[in-house]
């Protein structure tokens, strides 16, 4: 055998040793520190993270459920089950939970409709037309969203005295004012949402049954609107949910209890009386009251992540 085929099948050998002692050094590694140290550390992180977000549900579950109904005697593990606090909830002469439940339904599902409404129209004017003051007019449609709404309470309580001075049915204390505010606040960001979405559906579309004589208005109703069921959707989640769970504006407008939306009236339950006694009540409310935004969540899932996603293009 010559010497550089000598020392081709030396290195062979090397080579086969090398990799059949790294084969027994990984086979010889704890298969428990390789999962935690590639995978169990995000699990870690993740059970953490639920574990905060589920503590005050399960808090808010156990004064429910506790039939004494105090803070005090309240803990994050139940020692006692009862449902008196539901039952009070709807008997109870000081709680009208039925009909704080009936006003926030009544401002929250006619006000989401008609911002969601405006909002489509504006958005396919935007999406679809060219015209002067176009831009300008988005960038302050995003830059009136930058603001909190609580900046304009004070402009919006002004506002409104004056315009009940003249219609009392839309001043101050009155269902339609807080409708008409927030219609006006949910318009920038649904528009900006709606429009990203319709930029996303083909431009060929509406030339093609403009060719075949439709007008515009037949092409939004008949053809865009029921390709853009995803972003409508997660739109009116959005108006939806955030209307009844609003309470700065809604305790401005709404002074009266009987016309008070939930999340002012249960507020009262811990203000106006005693906290200790009117607490379970209030968790009670605060419990039912959630039913109906996760019923609507998870009714409209299958829309949010495509309508989220879909939107989320440069305009």
């Amino acid at each position: 055998m010559t010497a550089p085929a000598v020392q081709r099948e030396d290195a062979v050998d090397r080579g086969n040793a090398a990799t059949r002692g790294g084969a027994v050094k990984r086979k010889g590694r704890n298969p428990f520190v390789k999962w935690a140290g590639e995978f169990g550390w995000r699990h870690l992180i993740a059970v953490a993270v639920l574990a905060f977000g589920l503590v005050p549900i399960v808090y808010v579950i156990s004064a429910a459920f506790n039939p004494n109904g105090t803070l005090s005697s309240t803990s994050l593990l139940p020692t006692s089950f009862g449902f008196g606090n539901f039952q009070k909830l709807f008997t109870d002469p000081n709680v009208p939970f039925g009909r704080w439940f009936l006003n926030s339904l009544v401002i929250a599902v006619p006000a989401a409709f008609v911002s969601i409404f405006i909002s489509s129209l504006a958005a396919y004017a935007f999406s679809r037309f060219r015209f002067k003051g176009r831009r300008p007019m988005l960038l302050f449609l995003l830059l009136i969203q930058m603001f909190p709404a609580f900046l304009a309470v004070v402009a919006l309580y002004l506002i409104f005295g004056n315009i009940g001075e003249f219609y009392p049915v839309a001043g101050l204390n009155t269902k339609l004012g807080l409708m008409l505010v927030y219609m006006g606040g949910a318009l920038g960001v649904s528009t900006w949402l709606m429009k990203g979405f319709f930029d996303t559906i083909p431009k060929e579309l509406d030339e093609a049954a403009t060719i075949d004589g439709a007008t515009h208005a037949q092409i939004f109703f008949g053809m865009i609107l029921p390709l853009a069921a995803p972003i409508i959707a997660i739109s009116g989640i959005l108006a939806f949910v955030g209307t009844m769970n609003d309470f700065i504006l809604a305790s401005l407008f709404l002074t009266d209890r009987p016309e008070m939306t939930l999340a002012v009236g249960l507020k009262t339950l811990t203000a106006d009386n005693s906290p200790a006694s009117y607490f379970g009540i209030f968790a009670a409310g605060t419990l039912l009251t959630s039913i109906l935004t996760v019923a609507v969540f998870m009714s409209l899932q299958r829309y949010i992540v495509s309508g989220l996603t879909g939107g989320a293009v440069k305009g």
